[in-house]
C-alpha cells in the first residue's frame, strides 16, 4: 500500500531544484522542475512526474534495477533516495 503522496514529494523535489544530487555511481547533477517533469542538467531530456509517482510505489530503493522500466532510473534513484527528499518517510 502506498503511503506517499506525489503532491507532497513533488513539492520537496521542487524545493531542492538547483541543488547538487549524486547518482548511485557518483555522478553529480542538478535539475530544474516544472509542474510535470524534472530536467537533469547532464541531459537534454526530461523525466515525467508520473515516473516519480510510479517509483514511489517501490521505495525504498536498494538500487536502480527496480526502476529500470522508468525513464531516467539513475536520476529517479538519486532524487528519491536523497535524505532531503525522503526525509524519514522511507
Amino acid at each position: 500500500m502506498r503511503t506517499q503522496n506525489i503532491t507532497e514529494i513533488w513539492q520537496r523535489i521542487t524545493d531542492h531544484a538547483g541543488e547538487t544530487f549524486r547518482q548511485i555511481r557518483g555522478g553529480e547533477f542538478t535539475y530544474t522542475v516544472d509542474h510535470k517533469s524534472l530536467r537533469p542538467d547532464r541531459t537534454n531530456w526530461t523525466i515525467p512526474k508520473t515516473h516519480f509517482d510510479r517509483a514511489l510505489e517501490l521505495v525504498p530503493l536498494d538500487n536502480t534495477r527496480v526502476v529500470q522500466h522508468l525513464f531516467g532510473p539513475s536520476y529517479i534513484y538519486a532524487v528519491l533516495m536523497d535524505p532531503r527528499i525522503r526525509r524519514s518517510d522511507w
